[in-house]
């Protein structure tokens, strides 16, 4: 039977009892619900032949970046190429499930493309949008990001169920863009719209965080904790936003309680996960700060994950952990293997690993054993396209850091110099890690002049 979803679009089923669940599977995809897998799990137990329901838990296994739940993707489009042969689909339903054979094929960016191009068929249908929303996060897009939501923004007015998570993946697209001052102001829009819309809400964090206003940052998310306490891990890295901004106010001991008891209490091993916690490690031990032994579990899970090859963000974040735990023989697997797939694959996972994550990953191997010179070389070769293994500016301000560490390490000043001030333009603002690292260049600089006018003074004389 066909039957019009909660956006007004036809979806195919042969229970009608499965559409509820679907719709309530589609509102909390877009609120980041931790109750997601259950509702969609119902809408498969009403309607197993429902193609596009199983395209969706494909493209959600993919999106979790784990190399066991690629097996389970193949099965769901198994399942959904099948319903689609035996059934007469949309047209609509029948391009997700082909987006998702694309992602299977290797070409993320294709699945994307072709989402976007339904899109504007069906302006009006949030799911695409919030689907298309992520995979180009992933794929670190943020300009294909932001012009999918124009593209049909004007169709989510007040009428519109999902219009708060729709501005709030708005007000994302354009923080990610450098229009700060409309991601603050349209984030904070969708939030008052939509209450539980967590990713608008850390949307505005980012504003916050990137323009270096450290204390609304700060209140912004102290005043709003129930907008995100019904979320699956992605409420682990709103708290994580909460410590980077105590963490540029220089108040470690809160640093480290939201660490120990909000984003890193329960030992998950979401490459997410993960990555909120090797990267908030590395900062602490940066500015000097032992973390104890908070690398050793992150260190367990990560070597787990070496031979994984389907993200190449994943990767970077255990070999941080892999490093900051000094687990040397695994580190060396995983450079070995990033270098191999990245020669040996010819998808686009395969060129980002070659022309980003194995650069980026050498350079980390360089920068623990001491080796800045060379640390700063490999990580300055990745450094143009690291946008391309995916997340945000924030998450991958990390290797920044360390790019911009290596370099004054190695007495690289006017490197150093360079960097910084591309990350505050970027950044729309200065924060104290660019202040203190400018201060020390600065100094650096002007005590190498003074030697250098010293010793043309000595030979002179």
């Amino acid at each position: 039977m066909r039957i019009d979803d909660q956006f007004e679009y036809t979806v195919t089923l042969s229970d009608k009892s499965a559409l509820t669940h679907w719709n309530n599977t589609i509102l909390a995809f877009l609120a980041h619900s931790a109750a997601t897998p259950e509702h969609l799990a119902k809408t498969l137990e009403a309607d197993p032949d429902f193609a596009l329901a199983q395209a969706a838990r494909g493209l959600f296994c993919l999106l979790l970046g784990r190399r066991e739940m690629t097996a389970t993707a193949f099965e769901a489009y198994a399942i959904a190429d099948k319903c689609r042969r035996d059934t007469q689909i949309t047209d609509r339903e029948d391009a997700v499930v082909e987006a998702l054979n694309d992602w299977l094929q290797g070409t993320p960016t294709k699945s994307a493309d072709r989402l976007d191009e339904l899109l504007l068929k069906y302006p009006r249908d949030a799911f695409l949008l919030k689907l298309v929303h992520a995979i180009r996060f992933v794929l670190g897009q943020p300009s294909r990001m932001r012009s999918s939501i124009e593209s049909v923004i004007s169709s989510y007015e007040d009428d519109h169920i999902a219009k708060g998570y729709v501005h709030g993946c708005y007000s994302f697209a354009l923080e990610e863009t450098g229009d700060f001052d409309r991601a603050e102001r349209i984030g904070k829009e969708a939030v008052a719209f939509q209450h539980d819309d967590a990713w608008g809400l850390h949307a505005v964090a980012h504003v916050l965080d990137m323009t270096g206003q450290t204390e609304e940052g700060i209140k912004w998310l102290d005043d709003q904790p129930k907008a995100w306490e019904h979320c699956n891990n992605f409420g682990y890295h709103v708290w994580w936003h909460l410590a980077l901004l105590h963490l540029d106010r220089g108040n470690v001991e809160r640093v480290f309680e939201l660490y120990d008891q909000k984003f890193r209490k329960d030992h998950t091993d979401d490459y997410r996960d993960i990555s909120n916690a090797a990267s908030m490690l590395v900062r602490l031990e940066l500015e000097g700060i032992k973390v104890g032994n908070r690398w050793e579990e992150l260190a367990s899970i990560s070597e787990k994950r070496v031979d994984d090859s389907c993200n190449v963000f994943a990767d970077l974040h255990y070999m941080l952990a892999l490093l900051g735990d000094n687990r040397r023989q695994s580190s060396d697997r995983l450079l070995t293997r990033m270098r191999t797939f990245g020669e040996q694959d010819t998808n686009e996972m395969g060129l980002v690993t070659k022309t980003a994550g194995s650069p980026t990953a050498s350079g980390l191997m360089q920068f623990k054993n001491g080796n800045y010179f060379s640390a700063y070389h490999h990580l300055a070769e990745a450094r143009p396209l690291l946008r391309t293994v995916g997340g945000s500016h924030a998450q991958r301000d990390v290797f920044e850091r360390l790019t911009i560490e290596a370099a004054l390490r190695a007495g690289l000043c006017q490197e150093a110099k360079r960097m910084i001030d591309e990350r505050t333009r970027l950044r729309g603002g200065s924060d104290t890690y660019g202040e203190t690292r400018m201060a020390q260049a600065t100094r650096m600089t002007e005590a190498t002049d003074l030697m250098q006018s010293e010793h043309l003074r000595f030979r002179m004389g």
